[in-house]
C-alpha cells in the first residue's frame, strides 16, 4: 500500500501571511482613524485654549499654544456679566419646545401618511417634499409681516413656530423608511383587540420608533441650538435672545473680548456635544434601520 501523501507546509504559511496581511489593514485602518478624529478634535482643543486667553494672548501666542496663565474667570464673566445664563436659559427651553413639538407632529403625519389610507396621502407627501426646496432666507420678510399682524411682534412663539415648520419635511423624510419597514401584523393585532387609532400610535407605534426619534431629536437641536438668522431677526428683547445672538455683546465698536466670545462659544458647543455623546448608537441605528424598506 501507498502511504497517503502529507499535507504540503506552505498551507499553514499562506493561512499565517493572510492573517498577518489581514492585521496589517485592521492596523493602517485604526491609525488612519485616530488621525482624522485628531483632526476632527483640533478644533475644540483650540477652542478651549481660546476661551482662556486675554486679547493680547489670542494674537501673540500660536493657535494651540497654552495660555501664561488660565483665565476661567472668562466663564464666569459671561455667566454672570455677560447675561449668558439668560440666553442659555432661553436657548434651551426654545429648542426643547420646538423640538418635542416637531418630532410628535411629524411622527403623526408620517403615520398617517404611511400607514393610513386616504386620498391626500402623495399629495400631502409632496408637499412636504416641496418645502425642503424654500430657501430660508426668501422667507424672513414674510414671516415678520405676518407675526406682526398677528401680534407676535418680539415673542419666542415666533421662534418655535418658525423652527417647526422648517424641520418638519427633513423630520418626516427621515422617519418615512423607519415607518414603512414597519409590520403591519403588529397594528392589525393591536386593532383586533380593540385598540383605538389614538393608543395605537402612542403606545405602539411610537415606541417602536424610538431609535429613529432619536436621529430626528439630534437633527432638530442641532438646527434649533445654532439657529442665527430667525432670532437676529424677530426678537429684540435682550431677555428673549438666545446664546447664537448674545455672544455679539462681546463685540463692541471700538474693542473685542475674544476670550469672553470663546468662553461664550465653549458654553453653546457642550449641551449638544453631550446630547450627541448619549444618542450616537441610537442615530446610527436609526439611520441604518430607516434606510431599508422591509
Amino acid at each position: 500500500m501507498r502511504p497517503e501523501a502529507a499535507l504540503p507546509p506552505a498551507e499553514p504559511k499562506l493561512i499565517s501571511s493572510s492573517n498577518f496581511g489581514s492585521k496589517m489593514k485592521y492596523s493602517v485602518l485604526y491609525v488612519i482613524l485616530i488621525v482624522v478624529a485628531g483632526l476632527q478634535l483640533l478644533p475644540l482643543v483650540w477652542l478651549f485654549f481660546f476661551s482662556l486667553k486675554n486679547n493680547q494672548e489670542v494674537f501673540n501666542l500660536p493657535p494651540l499654544a497654552l495660555p501664561t496663565h488660565f483665565r476661567w474667570e472668562n466663564y464666569q464673566k459671561v455667566w454672570e456679566a455677560g447675561n449668558i445664563s439668560v440666553y442659555f436659559f432661553n436657548s434651551v427651553w426654545i429648542t426643547v419646545v420646538a423640538t418635542s413639538f416637531t418630532i410628535m407632529l411629524g411622527g403623526l403625519a408620517t403615520f398617517a401618511i404611511t400607514r393610513m389610507k386616504w386620498k391626500g396621502s402623495s399629495l400631502a407627501l409632496g408637499l412636504f417634499m416641496v418645502a425642503m426646496m424654500i430657501p430660508v432666507h426668501s422667507t424672513l420678510i414674510p414671516l415678520f409681516s405676518m407675526f406682526n399682524r398677528i401680534g407676535l411682534k418680539d415673542n419666542p412663539l415666533e421662534l418655535i413656530l418658525t423652527y417647526v415648520a422648517f424641520n418638519m419635511p427633513i423630520t418626516i423624510m427621515i422617519m418615512l423608511g423607519f415607518y414603512y419597514a414597519l409590520p403591519r401584523e403588529v397594528e392589525e393585532a393591536a386593532v383586533m383587540d380593540g385598540c383605538s387609532i389614538n393608543r395605537l400610535f402612542f403606545q405602539i407605534i411610537l415606541p417602536m420608533t424610538s431609535s429613529v426619534i432619536a436621529t430626528t431629536a439630534i437633527i432638530n437641536m442641532i438646527y434649533n441650538w445654532n439657529e442665527f438668522i430667525f432670532v437676529n431677526t424677530f426678537i429684540s428683547s435682550d431677555s428673549l435672545k438666545t446664546l447664537t445672538v448674545g455672544v455679539q455683546n462681546f463685540i463692541g465698536q471700538y474693542t473685542t473680548d475674544w476670550g469672553s466670545i470663546g468662553a461664550t462659544l465653549m458654553i453653546s458647543i457642550l449641551p449638544i456635544l453631550i446630547m450627541f455623546l448619549f444618542l450616537s448608537n441610537r442615530i446610527m441605528e436609526g439611520i441604518t434601520a430607516g434606510s431599508v424598506k422591509g
